[in-house]
């Protein structure tokens, strides 16, 4: 049958039936769409699209932002500074001309590679503290690359390694981050299970790893000995 809308008519906003979304960047239409998600009424996939256009529209200001607050971390932070100086001492150098402030399109805080660097997901960072704290995760991984020449590619054991060293000692599974930022609430042992849990979901998401029970496997294998070793710090730092 032949569309029965007539040929002048406004077709609705291709988005908004799916998924509540309503594209443009007026104040009006910004305010439609927080009253959707605000309400319930925006689909997951709505407010993806939304947190993405958001991203695009403030990518200037949150990279600006983000390489402001990096160079002050890396002149004043005392955790920042100090990895810095360890990183050092092993042949390395991370500082403002390869700790990248980039828009991200995956939902991540940032990635270390052992050729180019630091990448932090600017459009991803609540506020400079934490900023520090993803820089001194990545910067702990870089430590790992020169200390324990880490391998990337095939060892799960060495990825779970690296990244129960970096949520320990980085400052992002302490008390408080995880009580006001990620609704976990327990009193006790909370440090080591934000480090157990966010290991595993790291190991899950690397393309050898088979499924969450072979990631939380991998990750018992090496966690007493991984959690106890605080290298470069005396202890846990935060």
């Amino acid at each position: 049958m032949p569309d029965s809308q007539s040929p002048g008519a406004a077709a609705p906003p291709a988005d908004k039936p799916d998924s509540g979304y309503i594209p443009g960047d007026d104040t009006w239409t910004q305010f439609r769409n927080i009253y959707s998600i605000l309400t319930g009424k925006m689909s997951a996939e709505g407010i993806e699209k939304f947190r993405v256009a958001r991203d695009v529209r403030n990518e200037v200001a949150d990279c600006k932002r983000c390489e402001e607050q990096r160079d002050y971390l890396l002149q004043y932070s005392p955790v920042v500074r100090f990895l810095s100086d360890n990183i050092r001492q092993l042949g390395g150098d991370l500082h403002s001309h390869n700790i990248y402030c980039r828009r991200c399109t995956n939902r991540k805080a940032g990635g270390f590679d052992p050729q180019y660097g630091i990448l932090v997901c600017a459009n991803e960072m609540k506020d400079q503290g934490h900023l520090e704290d993803t820089m001194a995760h990545e910067m702990v991984h870089a430590y790992d690359h020169l200390r324990f020449k880490v391998d990337w590619t095939d060892n799960l054991r060495h990825a779970a390694c690296t990244e129960i060293r970096a949520s320990s000692l980085s400052g992002e599974c302490r008390w408080a981050r995880e009580f006001f930022r990620r609704g976990q609430w327990k009193l006790t042992q909370q440090h080591q299970e934000c480090v157990r849990r966010r290991a595993i979901l790291s190991v899950r998401a690397r393309p050898t790893c088979k499924d969450e029970a072979h990631a939380e496997r991998v990750v018992n294998e090496v966690w007493d000995s991984c959690f106890k070793d605080t290298r470069p710090f005396d202890e846990i730092f935060r």
